[in-house]
């Protein structure tokens, strides 16, 4: 790395070493989303609420895939699908459960568990990303 300084302006030259480039899971090619492993990773940014039983979770449940800096990756092409992952009833989670995604945004807004119980979470799974647990929520029995 050079610091230079010309007419008051200050620039940063950095130099990078040829080995940065190469091998799996090494240097920039995984930040750059090569050959390196996985580089995106699923978030729920709306994760589901409590909700009655056999009814839709509202807001609709959003997962968002992430690049490595964090940020929204809009160029991602693909689906997620949502499971139920603890399930402490054996309810079955009814919707649309695989969704593609829209600027890096998928959204389940039919979702509906169709048995009562508490800790219930999901799980959300793509191709090329790390998955990602929901929090927990609870499913409510309908009023009389």
């Amino acid at each position: 790395m050079r610091l230079t300084r010309s007419w008051l302006v200050w620039t940063l030259t950095t130099v990078v070493v040829s080995g940065c480039m190469g091998g799996t899971g090494s240097g920039l090619t995984g930040i750059i989303g090569g050959t390196g492993g996985t580089t995106r990773v699923l978030a729920f940014t709306v994760g589901p609420s409590n909700a009655t039983a056999g009814e839709i979770i509202t807001p609709a449940v959003q997962v968002t895939v992430r690049d490595t800096l964090g940020s929204t990756d809009v160029t991602f092409t693909g689906s997620v699908t949502v499971a139920l992952n603890a399930n402490p009833t054996g309810a079955f989670l009814d919707g649309t459960r695989t969704v593609a995604v829209v600027s890096g945004v998928a959204s389940f807004g039919d979702l509906v568990v169709d048995r009562v119980g508490t800790g219930f979470t999901l799980r959300a799974t793509a191709t090329g990303t790390t998955a990602a647990t929901s929090g927990g929520f609870s499913i409510a029995a309908a009023a009389p």
